[in-house]
């Protein structure tokens, strides 16, 4: 099981998250997308969570987009391709704005926290429509 930590660890700092770590969670955040001007602003994170259940040799895996905005957003042109099957969201988001902006790949962590769970040997299970 330390391996399995260790490697979701990799994966999360390889994805650009910050990693927290509490008993058998991995968690990990990330501000993708960031716009601010005087009157206001928008950021967009990405958050994702790791449990192992060591009896079940399975990692349920969490993760969830979160946008926040206060006072007047500045114009944005926000381009975004989606594909949704089930609880999975795959695609890209792009934001482009004078002060700020970003890209956000809905699938990309969840993608790679598959294949190095699979690869260990345990059971990857996506807990969809719940917070991490």
């Amino acid at each position: 099981m330390a391996e399995l930590k260790t490697e979701l660890k990799s994966v999360f700092t390889n994805a650009g998250l910050t990693v927290t770590e509490t008993g058998t969670t991995i968690e990990g955040a990330r501000e993708t997308i960031t716009a601010k001007w005087w009157l206001g602003g928008r950021k967009v994170t990405y958050r994702a969570s790791c449990r192992l259940a060591e009896p079940e040799r399975t990692v349920h895996f969490r993760e969830v987009v979160v946008e926040r905005s206060w006072g007047i957003p500045p114009p944005t042109l926000t381009v975004e391709t989606t594909t949704t099957s089930g609880w999975k969201r795959s695609g890209t988001r792009t934001d482009v704005s004078a002060p700020g902006g970003g890209t956000l790949d809905y699938a990309r962590v969840r993608d790679a926290v598959e294949k190095a769970v699979t690869a260990a040997g345990w059971t990857f299970h996506l807990e969809g429509g719940r917070l991490p």
